[in-house]
This record gives C-alpha cells, sequence and structure tokens, in this order.
C-alpha cells in the first residue's frame, strides 16, 4: 500500500515531457512536441514507469531535432515570418527526440544503479524527475550509475557529468553531494588520466 502511495505521489509532482519512441536495455529514445521542450534539459534525470512498481530512470544526453520536407522549403524560400515560423513549430509532426542513457530502476520501492531487467515499451509516458525524485535517486547507493556514464564512450562523458551534477546542485541544495560526487570520479578515473581531465575541466565551469 505504501508503495502504491509513494508512485502516486510521483506521478503527481512529476512532469510529462513525451512518451517513448525506442528503447533498449542501455537506453531508448523518447519524442516530444516543440511545446514541451521548455521542461528537459541535457543532463536531467527522467522516469519512464511501466507500472505501479516499476520504473526506469535514465539521464538525457543529447536532444536533437530533425529536419522535414515543410522545413526545408521553408528554408530555401528566404525571409520567414513569425507567424509562419509560429505555425510551422505548433503543428510540427517531426518530434523532438530525446536520447537517454539508462542509470537504474525502482522496483518495489527500491531503487537500484544496476541496468533495468527491461526497458520501457513504444509509447510509453515519459515524466521529468522531479527535485524530490532526483535527490532520492543520486542519494540511493554510493554514484553506481556513474559507471554507465562513464562507460559510454560515444557521449561528451565530461560535458554529461557536468550537466547532470549541476542540475543536483540546483535542485538539491546539496553541496555535499557534489564534493562527494566529484571525489568519486576522481577514483573511478584515477586510472584514465585524459577521461579524468576532460571531467574536471568541464566540472570546473560549474564548481
Amino acid at each position: 500500500m505504501t508503495n502504491s502511495i509513494q508512485n502516486e505521489d510521483k506521478m503527481t509532482n512529476s512532469i510529462q515531457i513525451g512518451h517513448l519512441l525506442r528503447a533498449s536495455t542501455t537506453g531508448f529514445v523518447a519524442g516530444c512536441s516543440v511545446s514541451q521542450l521548455e521542461a528537459p534539459a541535457f543532463g536531467a534525470l527522467l522516469r519512464a514507469p511501466l507500472d505501479k512498481n516499476y520504473s526506469v530512470y535514465g539521464l538525457i544526453t543529447d536532444i536533437h531535432i530533425d529536419d522535414d520536407g515543410l522545413v526545408r522549403q521553408l528554408v530555401t524560400a528566404g525571409n520567414v515570418s513569425p507567424e509562419v515560423m509560429h505555425d510551422n513549430r505548433e503543428r510540427r509532426i517531426v518530434p523532438v527526440e530525446m536520447s537517454v542513457l539508462a542509470v537504474g530502476y525502482e522496483q518495489g520501492g527500491k531503487i537500484s544503479h544496476l541496468l533495468p531487467p527491461r526497458p520501457p515499451l513504444s509509447l510509453d509516458v515519459i515524466y521529468l524527475c522531479s527535485d524530490s525524485e532526483l535527490a532520492r535517486f543520486t542519494g540511493a547507493g554510493h554514484f553506481g550509475y556513474f559507471r554507465h556514464i562513464l562507460q559510454a564512450k560515444e557521449l561528451p562523458i565530461g560535458e554529461v557529468l557536468a550537466a547532470h551534477i549541476l542540475d543536483v546542485k540546483r535542485k538539491t541544495k546539496n553541496e555535499t553531494w557534489v564534493e562527494a560526487a566529484t571525489r568519486e570520479l576522481i577514483t573511478l578515473l584515477r586510472d584514465d588520466y585524459p577521461t579524468l581531465m576532460s571531467v574536471l575541466g568541464a566540472l570546473g565551469e560549474i564548481i
């Protein structure tokens, strides 16, 4: 009963930002309209609930806006009026896509920083985590989800970590966590000097 109430509270506080387009165990891609783009940001923590007792968590690692046929025509037409621009964005049929790296899951009220046992499904609703959810996820375990970020070599690791840590710092005001996270990253990357310098360089912009 308690878990059900907790999940209902999270659904109330979270912001719905889109729906799932495709997914795998290690990550997923969510789509949203341009009008929903103000909520999500690079490095933000998202939640995809599959049922009342199981949710997948992920970090936004990229936001990309593909063109469509009409946009190409408008670009080549020359001057585009504000009215036409607004109308195109409101009626845009190609969604804004967010690439999301899976960093953990919650099952039966317990958060784990392991990869999820199963990914979310197409058209599942995706939520931006509330400040309390962000604090709860980052406070679970001992930075276990950092390894998923550090292993994703195709990503700008330093920028993702800096954006995520800045998000936590702004929303939770937990300076102790920020300091502990920085120390943990230095420990994890002690044998990978180039990546360590990249991460510390990015963190230096926010700390």
